[in-house]
């Protein structure tokens, strides 16, 4: 069906490789969220680690698209391993896992590829997980969405935000920002880091990647929200200390919902 698929480069380290003990687990996780009556948030933030360590965080912002008729995803994270300066697409017509292809939004690809911020990189892409661990939430919440992955690399908030301005008004279009907290600080010293940083966030701050691994697109994400009156809600936070880790040094995690402000 696809003439170029980007392969799962994590599936079996980051998330189970079996389809079926994928989807159990999603779904699991997705299960222990309740249901609000919130409206879904045109935006979320969610973290990119492995399941065992934020799959349940992760799972409190997809949860918030269950009833929405999103059929655009816009991804933005961060670039682990191959620096580019720009935000990099895929050089792919769709992105796979094991539970399946997940197209490529084709007219979101036109759009942001006018802009001299963004570019299309294999490399780029090839192993990075912060966009790949996604992809499985998206497919049991919004299995009809296409995605448009950006791996932000060396770019700063204000050039991401002017990548995805375009986008925005686009029925039925979402956006994901991809993004981890503090890394590998002891268990108490990292709960006070990152409860500065949500503070941060809720009031619509800047922050650095000290902060947050993903701060380029959190930062883009917060200068949207503010130009366009979206209202950042916590929606949890742990770190990996509470989950499948020691104390000792923890990565922390959080998810945000950006809602539309109601008149």
């Amino acid at each position: 069906m696809f003439n170029r698929v980007r392969p799962p480069a994590v599936a079996g380290m980051f998330y189970p490789g079996d389809p079926a003990k994928l989807t159990a687990m999603v779904e699991n996780y997705l299960a222990d969220v309740p249901n609000h009556d919130a409206p879904p948030p045109p935006a979320i933030q969610v973290p990119h680690a492995g399941y065992v360590y934020s799959g349940s965080t992760a799972a409190l912002g997809f949860a918030s698209w269950r009833a929405s008729a999103i059929k655009h995803v816009v991804i933005v994270g961060p670039t682990h391993r191959v620096g580019v300066r720009a935000l990099a697409l895929p050089d792919a017509d769709a992105m796979a896992t094991p539970l399946g292809d997940i197209p490529i939004w084709q007219t979101g690809v036109d759009i942001v590829a006018q802009s001299p911020h963004v570019v299309t990189s294999e490399a780029v892409h090839a192993q990075e997980h912060s966009l790949e661990v996604q992809l499985p939430f998206l497919q049991r919440v919004l299995p009809d969405a296409d995605v448009l992955p950006l791996a932000a690399g060396w770019v700063t908030p204000e050039q991401a935000a002017e990548v995805l301005e375009p986008l925005l008004g686009t029925p039925g279009m979402g956006i994901v920002i991809s993004s981890d907290l503090s890394h590998y600080h002891p268990y108490d010293e990292a709960r006070a880091i990152d409860a500065a940083t949500i503070d941060d966030i809720l009031a619509l701050r800047q922050i650095d990647h000290d902060q947050a691994c993903g701060a380029t697109g959190l930062d883009a994400m917060m200068l949207l929200a503010a130009r366009h009156g979206l209202t950042p809600r916590l929606l949890g936070a742990c770190n990996s200390g509470d989950t499948a880790g020691d104390k000792r040094q923890v990565v922390g995690y959080c998810s945000f919902a950006f809602d539309e402000v109601t008149k």
